[in-house]
């Protein structure tokens, strides 16, 4: 099946789709179609009982479509680009120090937790998986998505600062996720059996600082020609192609492209945009960015579903992919409350304000896509089953509640506030 094919189907499903959560379902955008790919996929599932021919036929288009390459190699950096650039620095750098931490202290303290705990459940349950492995999916499963909650904090009226710690956390964890995940599996392709952490800590520099840079000289670049021309066809062109080829260049020298789209899309985004674009550049820009936005977001949560088509299912796995949502929930609780616990007064955020941070760490595209790269092995696919999980957990638990909960943990506290125990 060719390529304009397969991207017509991905168009017509997400559209279709669109419609009916827009006309009848009525759930949030993002995850109203992941909710129903994920209905389509059971209902293709189902189908292998009585038509094995047309399920196995179906199955193989599902794995012609390099879901992996798709989203690390073309789409990360395109909606990397597309959520930096249309967030604020001054709400970052409000809340720089705890997405300082949730991003790199974070990410690298919860991939060992869930590595750990991870293990250990496996062993006890007599599953046979390399500590390697776990500390891989540790690190794939670490970065948070917010694409599927921001519209629901939004109507909720939670604090702008709360908002802002998620917004943060997810455009600088995935890069941070990224680098440590391409460490660990570069320590499992020289088939080694334990870490070299000379070795890892040189790699995650490389590609951490490498990016950072990188995104800086980019986006530096790219305000210039912008500034020095007022064609909005053309500037757009430029915002394009700035994106493809940075990411190209990025990857190519093994630095962090993730990272480096982040600080790109932040520089252009927020340094001096009224000296750079005209207030109709500016417009159309915006507008095209946001759009493009949607649309892959719109195809990624549609290809996400359809992982389930490829999974092996045992159910040795399906008690493992329990245990480790209830893992990971655990991960996120402690990487929250225990800077609160041990640095009272200095994080800035209230018990029920710390609850919102933790149930709306949502796990999405990029976790699958990373766990779809390792190379094949029985390992891969239970990892394969407890990712995809905990995503169908995230997305369509924590995103469907997290708005409730946001405004009744925030109704409490603003009742209690006069009584002083915020």
């Amino acid at each position: 099946m060719g390529l304009y094919l397969i991207l017509t189907i991905l168009i017509t499903i997400s559209a279709f789709f669109a419609y009916l959560n827009n006309r009848y379902i009525r759930m949030p955008f993002v995850i109203g179609l992941f909710f129903l790919s994920t209905l389509l996929s059971l209902a293709i599932l189902a189908c292998g009982f009585w038509d094995m021919q047309q399920y196995a036929a179906i199955r193989k288009v599902v794995r012609q479509v390099d879901i992996s390459k798709l989203v690390l190699e073309i789409m990360l950096g395109f909606l990397l680009f597309a959520g930096s650039f249309h967030t604020r620095w001054l709400d970052i750098r409000s809340q720089i120090r705890p997405i300082t931490f949730f991003a790199v202290c974070g990410v690298l303290c919860s991939t060992i937790i869930i590595g750990g705990l991870l293990y250990y459940t496996c062993q006890l349950l007599q599953v046979p998986v390399s500590v390697l492995h776990c500390l891989i999916f540790g690190a794939l499963i670490s970065p948070t998505d917010p694409i599927a909650v921001l519209g629901i904090l939004t109507k909720a009226n939670v604090p702008r600062k709360i908002e802002s710690t998620i917004v943060g956390e997810s455009l600088f964890n995935d890069g941070v996720g990224v680098v440590v995940f391409i460490a660990l599996l570069q320590t499992l392709q020289l088939g080694r059996d334990t870490i070299d952490f000379g070795q890892f800590g040189l790699l995650f520099l490389q590609e951490a600082i490498g990016g950072v840079l990188s995104g800086l000289v980019l986006g530096y670049g790219l305000h210039r020609l912008l500034k020095s021309i007022d064609n909005y066809e053309t500037e757009v062109l430029l915002t394009i192609a700035f994106v493809m080829a940075g990411y190209s260049t990025c990857l190519y020298f093994h630095l962090s492209a993730p990272l480096a789209m982040v600080i790109m899309g932040l520089f252009v985004g927020n340094y001096k945009q009224k000296a750079a674009m005209s207030d109709q550049t500016l417009e159309y820009v915006h507008k095209f960015w946001e759009l493009l936005d949607v649309v892959l977001n719109a195809i990624l949560f549609i290809l996400i579903a359809f992982v389930l088509v490829v999974i092996d299912f045992k159910v040795s796995y399906l008690i493992i992919s329990a245990l480790t949502v209830l893992i990971v929930l655990l991960s996120r609780i402690l990487i929250v409350f225990l800077p609160r616990l041990l640095l009272p007064g200095r994080t800035g955020f209230s018990s029920n304000e710390s609850k919102i941070l933790v149930w709306g760490g949502l796990r999405g595209g990029l976790s699958l896509a990373l766990v779809l790269s390792l190379p094949e092995s029985e390992a891969k696919n239970l990892l394969l089953v407890i990712t995809y999980s905990c995503v169908v957990f995230s997305i369509l638990v924590q995103g469907l509640t997290i708005g409730k909960l946001a405004k009744r943990l925030l109704r409490s506290q603003s009742a209690a506030a006069p009584a002083g125990s915020q």
